[in-house]
Parts: structure tokens; C-alpha cells; sequence
């Protein structure tokens, strides 16, 4: 069976400001840490929307589709096929990441005090042979007309329109794409918005032909006032839950989606040290537990942030005007002047099914320039002699800071308090900690 894959169209398939950090950056939450996860780049100014999906699929070439609902005609002109170099450092760059900080001695010699306080290009088109009467007979009989075709590296490609769903899945069917009839009913909210579809799959002559070892990345453009992503004909295939990472650039400022709430996702806290080396398990715990409390009913946002301006701290090298311009962003020349003062990058993770998200995606562009990455912190205690009267004032505000870190991790993983303090290194002077305070286990905008 051919999977098909939907996803962005407009009608397809913090940190307190008064802060400035200088830590040393540790470990990134990319997107390769969750499995059954799409990505998709939406770059948006003004009615004009540039998609570009990485497809993620592995097995038989030949069972590989994708049908994605669009607002208006797909051109040749307008589709291309892409290298996936820019999407994999968009998402290293805006990937949640774990930084570290040193605490000072607390008994610092007189000579000490002046480092007091320091941390340590398109394929040529090849022709798609015409249908023949036969099928053109048929197509007219199921209310589906061919609008366009043509091959775009290595994906052939046809644009549809029909007049109803039940023709449009028989068409599907027969042409040899295996679409369930369960999509008849999602297929008819499209066809009613008068909507065109988008169908492609591999051309295993001119996959070879490329020498692309995976499937590159399908970029398409079009103009349109809907600013949306169908995400429901994907569920269809997917008897569990699935991840999706939207990447948005727009020249005004953070996007977010409208039917769906865009949640920040817990940010700028404290853990304890062990987590270091399993910030990959504590991320994924942490995001499947905030999808739990939330009821799986929301788009959270896990970095946005002016492109110009750089992140503090940064976990990928800045992102190029070269990569900009490959994936849309075609309001940026290359005079850094006007490069520093326009676009925005929001990165939103969601995790669906078809029972919590009913709604295909809707987003909007805000004018919100503020600041926000989903940032960790390990702070590392000071391990040398504490014996001074600031040294045992340091050892209790310590005990209590690494009580609020075990609450505090284990309020967002769902991890025992028990064994986590289990994994917290005992100290030379014990002081037994206070109780923590639940209303600051963590902080975000």
C-alpha cells in the first residue's frame, strides 16, 4: 500500500528579556529524537507561501505518494526539488538545548574576585505521456480532470481537480495510489472549498538518473490568502500518534496557529547534573508529559526568534541568506543591513492524531519579535573547600536549589523523585534541604 503523506499547504498536505546568558552549550533536541516525525518549512510574506516537506519515508519506492490538498493551480514553474542541508540546520539551529554554568568558589582568596562570578537547482522536466481516450473517458465519468503534469527531479507529478470525493478515491484507486475510503469525507471538505490536489510519487528512472541517495525535500509556492496545513488525509495512515516540526520564516514575526492554542513549552530551568547525559530520554519524557497535561490540544512553540538576532545560547552556526533564499525567503538581498532588520523564524512541534486534531492547521503571522528557545540548565556546584561563613550559607542555598531541580525534573518527566535523588552526588557537608517552592519549578514567557 502506498503511504501517502500530507502536510503543510496553505491548504496542503523564555527568556526573561532583562537576562543575557554566555553558557556553554551542551546537547540539542532535534528532531531525530522522535520517531513517525515529519518536517516542513513554511516561509509566508504576505499572500505568498513557500512548502517545502522532507519526506522521511523508507521502503519500496514504488508504495511511495503523496496527495496534498492546494489552494489554487501548481504551475511546473512553481514546484522544485530541494536539498534537505537547509532544513536539517534550521533544525539543529532552533532545536531545544540543555547549557551549563559553574558556580563560583563561595570563598573566593582576594585575588580571585576580578573572575568572580565567570562560567567556565530544478531538474530538467521530463514530459508525462498524455492519457489516452480511454482514460480521459473515465476520468470525466468520475468527475476528475487532469489539470497538469510533469516530472520535477525525481517525482512525477499531476494536479487534480474533481467534483467529488467518492470519484476522486475510485480515481486514486485505479491509477494505482490505494487511497482508503475513509478519506472520501476529508476529500469532500476540500473539493468544497474548491481546492486543487497535488499528487506526486517516484520516478525510479530519474531517481536513479539524480544519484540522491534519499528523497530530496519537494518545495512548492503559490499565492493564496489561506495560510494553513492539512494535516488530516495523513492520519489516515497511521494507526498511532505522529510528530510534526513546522518550520516558519516570515518577515513579521512569530507565527502561531489560530484553532489550535500555541503553547510555549517549559523553559529555563534548572536540572540536576546527571541529565547531561541523557538530555535526549529527559526531552522526549518531557514533551510526551506537557502533550498529556495539555490533552494533545495544542502547537508548542520551542523557539522563536528574530533571524537576525543571535541566540544566546546558540546550538547550530547562524543560518545563511544562501538557505534563506532556498527556502523562500526572497525579501532579504545580500546587504547584511537589510538582512539584520527583517524575518523571523518559529519552530512549532506537534504531536496529533485524527481524534485530537479534527482541524486541519491554521496559522497567522503576529508582530511578536520577542525573544524564546527552549532552553535547560545544568548548573554545576562548586566542589572545593566550603568551610568559610559565605562557603555554609552557599551549602544551604544549594541543598535547596537541588530540591527545586529534583521536583522540578520530576514534575516535567513524570520521572520518581526518589530515584532521581538517587542520581544527585551526596555532598562532603550534607545540609538538609527545605521544601521546594511548586509555584517556581519553571518559567517561561
Amino acid at each position: 500500500m502506498r503511504r501517502f503523506i500530507v502536510m503543510a499547504l496553505a491548504g496542503l498536505v523564555a527568556i526573561p528579556s532583562a537576562w543575557s546568558f554566555c553558557g556553554y552549550y551542551v546537547a540539542q533536541a532535534d528532531s531525530k529524537l522522535f520517531n513517525q516525525s515529519s518536517q516542513v518549512v513554511l516561509t509566508r510574506d504576505g499572500d505568498r507561501t513557500v512548502l517545502t516537506m522532507a519526506n522521511d519515508y523508507q521502503g519500496d519506492l514504488n508504495n511511495f505518494a503523496i496527495v496534498i490538498p492546494v489552494p489554487t493551480q501548481i504551475s511546473r514553474e512553481s514546484v522544485k526539488v530541494v536539498e534537505k542541508t537547509a532544513i536539517d540546520h534550521i533544525d539543529a539551529y532552533s532545536a531545544p538545548r540543555l547549557t551549563e554554568y559553574y558556580d563560583p568558589d563561595p570563598c573566593p582568596e582576594p585575588s580571585d574576585y576580578a573572575s568572580y562570578g565567570r562560567a567556565k537547482t530544478a531538474m530538467p522536466m521530463a514530459a508525462m505521456a498524455v492519457a489516452d481516450e480511454a482514460m480521459e473517458r473515465e476520468e470525466r465519468s468520475l468527475g476528475v480532470r487532469i489539470l497538469d503534469s510533469y516530472t520535477v527531479g525525481e517525482y512525477d507529478i499531476l494536479i487534480l481537480s474533481a467534483e467529488d470525493s467518492s470519484g476522486l478515491v475510485t480515481w486514486l484507486n485505479r491509477s494505482g495510489y490505494q487511497m482508503s475510503q475513509n478519506a472520501a469525507p476529508i476529500l469532500q471538505s476540500y473539493i468544497a472549498q474548491n481546492m486543487r490536489f497535488f499528487v506526486a510519487k517516484v520516478n525510479l528512472g530519474e531517481k536513479a538518473r539524480s544519484g540522491a541517495e534519499f528523497l530530496r525535500p519537494l518545495q512548492v509556492s503559490y499565492n493564496s490568502p489561506k495560510f494553513m496545513l492539512p494535516i488530516r488525509l495523513g492520519m489516515l495512515n497511521s494507526q498511532n500518534t505522529q510528530d510534526l516540526f513546522v518550520y516558519t520564516l516570515s518577515p513579521k514575526g512569530r507565527v502561531e496557529t489560530t484553532n489550535y492554542r500555541s503553547i510555549k513549552i517549559p523553559s529555563n530551568v534548572n536540572v540536576p547534573e546527571f541529565v547531561q547525559q541523557e538530555f535526549a530520554p529527559f526531552y522526549k519524557d518531557l514533551f510526551s508529559t506537557q502533550v498529556a497535561k495539555d490533552g494533545m490540544n495544542g502547537a508548542y512553540v520551542e523557539y522563536g526568534w528574530p533571524i537576525s538576532v543571535a541566540c544566546d545560547p546558540c546550538s547550530a552556526d547562524p543560518i545563511t541568506v544562501s538557505e534563506l533564499n532556498s527556502l523562500g525567503v526572497n525579501w532579504l538581498t545580500e546587504q547584511y543591513g537589510n538582512y539584520q532588520q527583517k524575518g523571523y523564524l518559529t519552530r512549532l512541534h506537534l504531536r496529533y492524531d485524527l481524534a485530537h486534531f479534527p482541524e486541519d492547521l491554521v496559522f497567522q503571522e503576529t508582530s511578536d519579535q520577542s525573544t524564546f528557545q527552549g532552553r535547560y540548565i545544568i548548573q554545576h556546584p562548586f566542589n572545593g573547600d566550603t568551610s568559610c561563613s559565605a562557603g555554609r550559607s552557599y551549602e544551604k542555598t544549594l541543598a535547596q536549589r537541588q530540591a527545586q531541580e529534583v521536583q522540578t525534573l520530576s514534575s516535567l518527566t513524570g520521572w520518581s523523585s526518589s530515584a532521581i535523588w538517587k542520581r544527585v552526588p551526596k555532598r562532603a557537608n550534607p545540609v538538609t534541604p527545605p521544601a521546594p517552592t511548586p509555584s517556581n519549578f519553571w518559567t517561561w514567557e
